[in-house]
């Protein structure tokens, strides 16, 4: 029998699903500006970071992925769940 996902497991998590997306080089660049690895920093400033990420300007070592871009605008449109 298949196990079906709660809403829980179905919906974004930034400790789960986007924390990890950012790389200590990631968030040591960004020091000057706010801690990718904190919560509210990364909420706080989410529409920029999300504009960097889909211009490509972020990471500043390369463009992510579009997958990955795409995973972070879901957890922004769903509301930046912690």
């Amino acid at each position: 029998m298949m196990r079906t996902m709660s809403q829980s497991e179905k919906q974004l998590s930034y400790e789960r699903d986007i924390k990890p997306l950012f790389r200590e080089k990631d968030r040591d660049a960004m020091t000057g500006h706010f801690d990718l690895w904190d919560y509210d920093d990364v909420r706080d400033n989410e529409d920029d970071i999300l504009s960097a990420l889909q211009e490509g300007s972020m990471p500043c070592d390369g463009a992510w992925p579009s997958d990955r871009v795409a995973l972070f605008k879901s957890w922004v449109d769903e509301g930046s769940p912690e």
